[in-house]
């Protein structure tokens, strides 16, 4: 169960890391209502996962979610470049997280 409210806290943060591109500096209320609440909510989630998984699992977990929603929002929504790097480095991070994953015991 703390595995399903880690990667909903990822996903948030993707949300929220979303939101900031469309704050304006926090500028805009609409957006950064949205942003505060979605950080608020990954950060709380994240908390209520790390009662049960390790710190440097579930923080690593949950950082490693956003920064691929992140680049994936990117590529597709904001059309920017996916060159063969980015791919590569994506999918070490995706063998890093399935790696925490099979490491942890709980």
């Amino acid at each position: 169960m703390n595995w399903l409210i880690l990667i909903l806290a990822g996903l948030l943060e993707v949300c929220w890391a979303v939101g900031l591109k469309y704050t304006e500096g926090f500028t805009k209320p609409a957006p950064s209502i949205a942003t505060v609440v979605a950080m608020a909510a990954s950060f709380y989630l994240l908390s209520v996962a790390m009662r049960t998984l390790p710190l440097s699992i579930a923080y690593t977990v949950w950082v490693g979610i956003g920064m691929i929603g992140a680049v994936i929002f990117g590529v597709i929504f904001l059309k920017e470049p996916l060159p063969m790097v980015k791919v590569f480095s994506l999918l070490l991070i995706i063998i890093g997280i399935l790696g925490l994953k099979l490491s942890s015991t709980t």
